[in-house]
């Protein structure tokens, strides 16, 4: 059996950067399962799984293009401090989770700050970076309808 459409893919992999930082890896816990072919993870990646048979490893290269976007300038923004918290200690780097106006949560990162202001990325943390995935493939199997209908795999 082979990935195609509509199967159900587990893998093990680790992400590195171009730094050779390790930044996330599935070997010490349950391997990353997901429906082939819905959009589940990163564009690039997905291409390069297709036709990959349960045992192949595969080292695959991904650039920012198809991973998680290029770095959009205006996603980063000026808040008033007032906006946040006034016990929120706060510190560059961090990330912070707020709410839209129709109550979806979303994440950003702290760039600086001053007593008044906070500047926020709203990218995603890996948005401009080269991805390498180390990846294995362990195992293969149709999705069931419900997990189609649902779009997660149970």
């Amino acid at each position: 059996m082979q990935i195609a459409k509509d199967m159900v893919v587990a893998m093990h992999y680790t992400l590195t950067l171009d730094s050779g930082d390790v930044i996330d890896s599935s070997t010490d816990r349950e391997p990353l399962q997901f429906i082939y072919g819905h959009g589940m993870i990163i564009p690039g990646l997905e291409k390069e799984l297709s036709a990959l048979k349960i045992g192949d490893k595969k080292s695959v290269t991904i650039q920012p293009e198809e991973g998680y976007g290029l770095v959009n300038e205006q996603l980063t923004q000026t808040v008033s401090r007032e906006q946040l918290p006034s016990d929120l200690e706060l510190k560059q780097g961090m990330s912070l989770t707020g709410c839209n106006e129709k109550g979806r949560q979303f994440e950003v990162n702290v760039k600086s700050f001053t007593d008044s202001d906070v500047v926020i990325d709203m990218n995603h943390p890996l948005a401009g970076k080269v991805l390498t995935f180390e990846t294995e493939i362990v195992e293969i199997r149709e999705a069931s309808s419900e997990e189609l209908d649902h779009g997660h795999v149970h």
